[in-house]
Parts: C-alpha cells; sequence; structure tokens
C-alpha cells in the first residue's frame, strides 16, 4: 500500500514532466521509523514523510532503472535500515539512512522538519534524496549513529 502511495504520487504530478520543471508540491505519509532507530539516532518523531518534490527530484536525477528500484524501496530503507550514520556538516539532511538490499547499498538522507499546528511546531522526518551508494568506502568519512548490530554503534 505504502508503495501505491508513492507510485501514485508520481503518476499525478511527476510522470512526463520535463527535466526542471515545477511540480505541486504535496506531502505523504511513509512510515513509522522503529522504536530501536529513534532511540538509536535520539529522533524526535517517529513519522516519516515523501513530498512530490523529493520524487521529481529522483525522476529528473537518476537513471530509470535506479528511480524505479528507489520508488519501490524507499519505503524498506527508511522503515528498516541496517545503518544510522549522521550526514556531513553543511548538508540540508542530518541523517543518512543506509541499508543493503540485492548486493547493493542504498542510501536515503533525513531532514527533520518542523511544521507549524495550531499550539505549536511538529517534527517530521522528511526524505530529502536517496540513491545507490557506488563507492565501497563512499560512507568512509560519515560518523556512524547506529545499527541493527546490537542496536548500538559499532565502533
Amino acid at each position: 500500500m505504502l508503495k501505491k502511495v508513492i507510485s501514485d504520487l508520481y503518476i499525478k504530478y511527476v510522470k512526463g514532466t520535463e527535466n526542471g520543471a515545477i511540480v505541486a508540491d504535496r506531502k505523504a505519509f511513509l512510515c513509522h521509523l522503529t522504536s530501536a532507530v529513534i532511540k538509536g539516532v535520539e529522533l524526535e518523531t517517529q513519522k516519516s514523510y515523501v513530498s512530490t518534490r523529493i520524487i521529481k527530484h529522483l525522476y529528473d536525477k537518476k537513471p530509470a532503472e535506479e528511480f524505479e528500484f528507489l520508488v519501490n524501496n524507499i519505503h524498506s530503507i527508511v522503515k528498516y535500515p541496517d545503518m544510522v550514520y549522521e550526514n556531513k556538516q553543511g548538508k540540508r539532511a542530518g541523517f543518512c539512512f543506509v541499508k543493503k538490499i540485492k548486493s547493493e547499498q542504498y542510501i536515503c538522507c533525513i531532514e527533520v522538519v518542523h511544521t507549524p499546528s495550531e499550539e505549536d511546531t511538529i517534527p517530521e522526518a522528511h526524505v530529502v534524496t536517496a540513491y545507490r551508494i557506488r563507492k565501497e568506502d563512499y560512507l568512509k568519512g560519515y560518523r556512524l549513529l547506529w545499527s541493527w548490530k546490537g542496536d548500538n554503534p559499532s565502533s
């Protein structure tokens, strides 16, 4: 069903648009983060979201095969990451969720956004980008915050 939400956003707002075209800005609930991840990286929210802007970004920038794979697997990467890293300084997203799927590693960058509500703001985890990691040592400069190995960062 969640794959369908992303597919529906893609079909309704992104499919067939020209490279760089502006699309309607819509967001959809992606998944609840696991309590192990929330506790492990001290996130202030459990809800994650994906938007038409991120889908359009992936559509414009990724090869068709990678785009299709990401659309069908972003939920798994965010819901069940193998590892969570702190993103590099100066990057928009604070967290990098990494998951190995079919012998390839994928990264999904997450930004915590504070959405205004009637009384205060509500923190939400938003997908900023996602891609296949192509270089073996890509994560070398990133700080590991959490992994499934005992629910603690391995040293």
